[in-house]
Formats: structure tokens, sequence, C-alpha cells
């Protein structure tokens, strides 16, 4: 097989793309050919060493990749070859062949194509676990999504729409806006506006009637985060998913208290290792919503894997609108709308 592997941490430039001998099933697992695999931002960390899970070197990076198995080991029950599948698998993406466990396979539905499923891997399921878990969102409450042209800020949007939320979209600039009504907000709140601290709130509350928003996701951190606190309405809920604007905020404990408020973390690889039946549920929820036409795959480019470098390249610049997808037997770039 072919696959790009770490051999020493550092940028995209060091990954080594070498041959490999074929993987072979062991008991209770699966060998799959995979046919896609997101790059995700959480690679350029894991790749760069600053991950707070790094595996022994060398390895292959990749998570989740979605292809069709190819071998079956021992003990296995439930697969075939030929099965389409969704992989849970932490690392080894970025190859041709995977060895997973059958327990992390999750059939595709029939006309989801393996390029909106790697497209919709990791983003759509962080989404659900940040909106339906740790928020317990409920139909007619006001979600307000910040970073909502990422990944995870598109999958949350829609989320939110089909389980009958409004939805206000925190976005970088008003160029962005479309994105996020395309996607089914109700509502644009600007995070490029002069005075965030104040301007934030004001916009959910000029939009909401005058409250808060009842949840808020954030994978932004920083002064974003700052500002979105005070946004938050009497009971709300806040979720942090990342910090993608570089800082680490912390918390003055007397906006929690005064507006009997919650604020949660969502590190949603532990709900892949630690509750294996709720990840499951999880992903049929959204395979779902998927085909009763709720869920769409965001617009995707994508690579081939002779090209994982560019790729990571243009993910880390933010060169991309939506999401960055490896083929390992593709040949050409293409963007997918």
């Amino acid at each position: 097989m072919h696959a790009a592997f770490v051999h020493a941490f550092g940028g995209p430039e060091t990954l080594s793309l070498e041959t490999a001998p074929d993987p072979a099933p062991g008991d209770g697992e699966v060998v799959v050919d995979i046919a896609a695999t997101a790059a995700n931002f959480v690679d350029l960390l894991v790749i760069g060493g600053k991950y707070q899970f790094l595996p022994p070197i060398p390895f292959v990076p990749g998570k989740l990749p979605a292809g069709t198995v190819s071998a079956v080991g021992p003990g296995v029950a439930g697969l075939a070859v030929g099965d389409r599948v969704q992989t849970l698998a932490e690392q080894g993406g970025y190859a041709t062949r995977v060895a997973v466990p059958a327990k992390d396979c999750i059939r595709l539905p029939e006309r989801m194509s393996f390029v909106e499923a790697a497209a919709m891997a990791l983003a759509y399921d962080t989404a659900w676990f940040a909106l339906m878990e740790r928020a317990r969102a409920k139909a007619g409450e006001t979600l307000l999504v910040l970073g909502a042209t990422g990944g995870v800020g598109m999958a949350a949007v829609q989320l939110g729409k089909a389980y009958g939320l409004r939805v206000l979209a925190g976005v970088s600039s008003p160029a962005k806006a479309g994105l996020a009504t395309d996607a089914g907000a109700d509502g644009i709140v600007d995070l490029s506006a002069a005075d965030l601290r104040e301007g934030l709130r004001r916009q959910v509350y000029d939009q909401n009637g005058g409250k808060g928003a009842d949840v808020v996701l954030d994978p932004l951190g920083g002064d974003f985060f700052d500002a979105a606190v005070r946004a938050v309405a009497w009971r709300g809920r806040l979720v942090v998913i990342g910090f993608a604007a570089g800082r680490i905020p912390t918390l003055k404990m007397n906006y929690v208290l005064l507006k009997n408020m919650e604020v949660s973390g969502l590190q949603v690889s532990d709900y892949r290792k630690r509750t294996p039946d709720l990840m499951r549920h999880c992903y049929d929820e959204i395979f779902r919503l998927y085909e009763e036409g709720k869920l769409h795959a965001p617009p995707t480019t994508t690579f081939p894997l002779d090209r994982v470098a560019d790729a990571l390249v243009t993910l880390r610049d933010r060169k991309a609108a939506g999401r960055i997808v490896l083929l390992p037997a593709g040949e050409a770039s293409s963007r997918i709308a």
C-alpha cells in the first residue's frame, strides 16, 4: 500500500510518502481500502507534535477514513467484503489501506458518496455531540454558532435547523454570510464588527427579541468567547469546542452565577473511546437526517494522496472554503459543490 508517514514531528512538508506492506486483519478486525479521508486541523496538531494524544513515531496520520471492506479477520460478524463503511479510526487515514476493529466501522447510506462521508466525518459528529449531548438543545431554542463557516460550524448550523432550533451564525466577515445562509442560518452575527465585546451581544439581542442565545457553540475561543459569554441567555449553555482563534480564554464566574448558565467542553475523541454506543447513535442520527435531505455535505476540495502536503498547507492557510478531502486513489485536485 501507499501511505504518508510521520517520522519526526513538524510541518506538512515533513510527511514522507512511502510504500508499505498491506495490512492484514487481526482478530475482530477488517481491512478497509480507503477511498476518502478528510484533512482536519487536528491533523496539523498531531503531525506537529502539539496534540494531547500522540501515537508513537513512525505513524500514518488521518482520522476517520471511509472506504470499502476488502478483508475480514477471525471473529468478525456483521461485516463482509464489499461493505461501504465509515471508520472511526484515530489514525491511518492518509493511506490506501488500513486495518480497523470491526466495531469501529459503520455502514454508509447507499446514496452517500465516500467524499461526502469523509467531508462530514469529524465535523458533523463533533457538532452533534456539542449540540445534543453537551448542550441538550431543544426545538424552539435559539442557537448561536461561532465560526459558522468552518467545518464544525456549518455542520452545527445544519443540525440546529434539522432539530428545530432558530440559528444565528457568527461569521468572520459579511462576505461569508452567504455560506451560512445557504446552510440554513436564520440570521447573521458579524464577528468583524467594531467593538466585539458589546457588538456581538447587541446583534444577538436585536435578532432574538431582546434576549440572549439559549445555546452557544464556540470553536474559536479568544476574544470571541469573551464576547459570546455576554450573549448567553438566562439558563443558557455554552459549549467550548476549540481555540481556533489562538488564545485559550478564562472566565469570570460571576457570569455563570448571575445567569444560571452552564459552560462545558467537548473532546469528541473521548466519546469514540468511552461511549461507542453513543457514538454509533450519533452517526445513525447523522445518516438518518442525511437520507431525509436535512443534512448535506459541505463544499469540498479534493487532493490526491501524493499532494497531501499541499492539502495540509491549503488547510493551514485557510485557502479553501468548506472541507478538504484526500483521495488515496485519486489523480487530480477538484472542487465539489
